[in-house]
């Protein structure tokens, strides 16, 4: 083959195609063989270091016995330090405490961010701003109360709110009177809204009370929001809240988070919720 090579002197295998398309044999570039026989120290000196190999009963641990979850740990005992001063404040304060007090308010809203992720915000939303047939709960429309007490309370022991079906005790054209009076905004002007005694639960001026967690009428802040309005307070009215006689009724619980998370948890998410806007 080499006697038939028609470029004679010149470092070729003799692999020749298309008449001058060849194999050379020349050496690679110096410096690809030093990186290549460095690449080859790295992973022998990394395998010494550090965890390599598995095995049927464990892996090389390496002379470092350097792991990720180690890693993390001492991470996480260095997060810890610098919260431990804050955190033994506040064992000692109430919510309303923590509140008062700029450092701990701001330590406590930057805490509570995950607590509220993970326990809040698939019902009321990553920013409180509420979901589908759950309430908004950054602003100051409070069924029964803002005040950073009243919240805590709310997360410790839950809410379950009552509104009786009224299909039974209204026509469907007084129910059209009484939807309409209460998307206008104004239904004490429905002579229905006293005689069918409203006004126990929702007020004489249909505002609501904070006592009973009974919603006020006249603000347009609607738990149940829908596109067609007027249809979803119809439905409310005549199939209520929570009303076990009523197979149709609404589903309005708050669960209680009391048996879930440590007081001092659950002031945290308490203060946190205050400080989304709708405090009182």
């Amino acid at each position: 083959m080499a006697d038939n090579n028609p470029f004679p002197g010149e470092n070729n295998t003799g692999h020749i195609w298309d008449d001058n398309l060849r194999e050379l044999d020349n050496p690679p570039p110096r410096w690809w063989m030093i990186a290549f026989w460095a690449s080859i120290l790295w992973v022998v000196g990394y395998t010494v270091l550090y965890p390599m190999f598995p095995g049927l009963t464990g892996y090389t641990k390496g002379i470092m016995g350097w792991t990720q979850i180690g890693e993390y740990k001492e991470g996480l005992n260095e997060v810890e330090m610098v919260r431990a001063e804050f955190e033994t404040q506040l064992q000692g304060m109430s919510a309303k405490e923590i509140l008062a007090n700029e450092g701990l308010s701001s330590y406590t809203i930057a805490s509570a961010k995950v607590l509220f992720g993970d326990n809040c915000a698939a019902c009321h939303g990553s920013n409180g701003q509420g979901g589908p047939g759950f309430p908004v709960i950054a602003d100051d429309d409070w069924l029964y109360g803002g005040a950073i007490e009243t919240i805590e309370q709310t997360i410790t022991n839950g809410r379950m709110g009552a509104m009786p079906a009224h299909a039974k005790l209204l026509s469907d054209a007084e129910a059209d009177k009484l939807a309409a009076a209460v998307v206008a905004g104004n239904p004490a002007a429905e002579p229905l809204f006293m005689e069918k005694a409203c006004f126990a639960c929702h007020g004489p001026d249909g505002k609501g009370m904070q006592a009973l967690g009974s919603a006020n009428l006249t603000d347009a802040i609607w738990r149940f929001k829908e596109a067609d309005q007027l249809a979803s307070v119809k439905y409310t009215i005549m199939h209520g809240v929570n009303d076990a006689s009523d197979s149709m009724s609404r589903e309005a619980v708050m669960p209680k988070f009391g048996d879930r998370l440590s007081k001092d948890e659950i002031k945290k998410l308490a203060v946190y919720v205050y400080k989304l806007g709708g405090g009182q």
